[in-house]
């Protein structure tokens, strides 16, 4: 589903480049729930950057779903964002002058013909806010304003589900009940999801733990529950450790 060939990522600061991404590797198989951990500034948003399609390698390859996204033009990325992957921000970005509802139909309306309005409702539904659809983001907690971008992200059944730092501005009961969220859909639609973040609770939950270290891959391990269903567990760990 996903794939990654010896990407780096640099900034060229005068005559100083700086290196974010230090060359990475790896395959993440369709259906698999990973987290990205690993100190602040070790890359962790950026790679996830890379593998939205957010941002482009200065080198390497990025595949997604059997599309080199690295060297596509903005038009065709963005196409390929729309309909293949859901992205959560730890900031919500919603948009203030829409409502909870026409928030999450926006994704729909920009790629998928027809009305999603009844997908729409329905999931604000599924995250508990059936009966906040008309209100606009200034009128949610921050709490409610992640489940509505949650919804966002589901609105086009993406295959691909990417959050960067979901439950970091949460208190625990509303970053449990986002984690949960995110955990239905993966195992209900068997949605790939990638998720970066801080919490070792949240890492704990995931399938594959990939842990990054001044822009280099320094472990990347299967939980216990993955390895026992996985026959390949042993070859994805070893293609961590020297990636």
């Amino acid at each position: 589903m996903i794939e990654v060939r010896d990407a780096k990522k640099w900034i060229q600061n005068g005559a100083r480049r700086v290196e974010i991404l230090k060359g990475i590797t790896l395959t993440i198989p369709a259906g698999q729930f990973v987290a990205i951990v690993g100190a602040s500034g070790s890359g962790k948003s950026t790679l996830l950057g890379l593998l939205a399609g957010l941002d482009t390698p200065s080198s390497g390859e990025i595949w997604l779903d059997g599309v080199p996204i690295h060297n596509l033009a903005e038009a065709q990325l963005a196409e390929v964002r729309g309909s293949k992957i859901g992205f959560v921000f730890q900031s919500y970005q919603l948009i203030a002058t829409l409502t909870a509802l026409e928030n999450v139909l926006l994704p729909y309306e920009l790629n998928v013909e027809g009305s999603g309005l009844a997908r729409a409702r329905r999931l604000l539904g599924e995250v508990g806010l059936a009966e906040r659809v008309d209100h606009y983001p200034v009128q949610l907690s921050g709490g409610e304003q992640q489940r509505v971008a949650l919804a966002r992200a589901f609105v086009v059944e993406p295959p691909i589900v990417m959050a960067d730092e979901p439950t970091g501005n949460l208190d625990s009961t509303n970053g449990k009940l986002v984690l949960d969220l995110l955990l239905e859909r993966n195992k209900r639609a068997g949605t790939t999801l990638v998720l970066v973040t801080h919490d070792p609770e949240v890492a704990r939950c995931a399938d594959r733990r990939i842990v990054l270290k001044d822009g280099l891959v320094v472990e990347d391990t299967l939980s216990f529950t993955a390895e026992l269903s996985s026959p390949d567990a042993g070859t994805v760990a070893e293609r961590g450790q020297n990636g």
